[in-house]
């Protein structure tokens, strides 16, 4: 089964002509969440809806803050 192709979306920061490297979401595809790099856009990690909330979960309790690893 082929899957569609996926529609990535920006943040709107990012959507700001001087900011680059930016974090491209699609969730168009059920059952899929799909994330790429702004400047490595060839190179697509996918994941489920689970996956994705257990991710985004952990990144708001500051267990992904690069700042705390400095």
């Amino acid at each position: 089964m082929q899957l569609p192709e996926f529609e990535f979306n920006t943040a709107a920061l990012c959507r700001d002509n001087r900011v680059n490297n930016c974090p491209e979401i699609a969730i168009n595809v059920p059952g899929v969440v799909a994330i790429r790099d702004s400047e490595e856009p060839g190179t697509v990690v996918r994941m489920t809806p689970d996956g994705w909330t257990t991710l985004t979960d952990a990144i708001k309790a500051g267990e992904f803050d690069l700042s705390a690893s400095a």
